[in-house]
């Protein structure tokens, strides 16, 4: 009986110790990625300044197109009249130059692809910068991620601060100035 008393007691000691001990409840919340990304103004305009390089360097590379289509069109005219030899020694320089424009164009693609993903990379880099003061400052436990790559299979939308780090990121760019001037006001200023 004794024993039974004693174990009793150290039972109820036990969960006792277990009740006073302080569960801490963590404040978090999550944050849209996809969705940032999509309303960031500075993420528009680097994707806008790439467009416009874009299209600056594809005009250049299209005058060459345009002359090397001209050329082969020419080329189908007059490889009769001038001979085989001559059409074979142009052919294989027609050939030559079509495979220079493809370089050309992929060397384009991968230098605007290369500046863009540097300048990409480092946005979010700053993002997360950015989101970890504000999750200090806010006093948060845990920031989730969602959106392409998802973090988070269920959150209550009260937890959503997708909305705030959009406004607070956009605010920042837009406080430093750096924000791109669109190519119509600068060939006014120019003016």
């Amino acid at each position: 009986m004794k024993k039974t008393v004693l174990l009793f007691a150290l039972t109820i000691s036990i969960l006792s110790c277990n009740k006073t001990a302080e569960t801490k409840e963590f404040k978090t919340a999550y944050i849209d990625t996809s969705k940032l990304m999509d309303e960031s103004i500075e993420k528009k305009d680097i994707e806008e300044k790439y467009k416009d390089k874009s299209k600056v360097m594809g005009s250049q590379l299209e005058v060459e197109v345009n002359r090397f289509k001209s050329e082969a069109a020419n080329f189908q005219k007059n490889a009769q009249a001038n001979g085989q030899v001559w059409a074979e020694q142009k052919g294989a320089e027609l050939q030559r130059r079509e495979q220079e424009l493809t370089y050309a164009q992929q060397a384009m693609l991968q230098q605007l692809q290369g500046e863009s993903g540097v300048e990409m990379d480092s946005l979010v880099s700053n993002y997360k910068k950015i989101i970890k003061a504000y999750g200090k400052e806010k006093g948060y436990d845990y920031i989730y991620g969602t959106g392409d790559v998802a973090s988070v299979l269920y959150a209550k939308d009260s937890y959503d601060i997708t909305k705030e780090i959009i406004k607070l990121v956009n605010d920042k760019y837009k406080a430093s100035g750096k924000k791109e001037e669109k190519p119509e006001a600068k060939e006014e200023a120019k003016k």
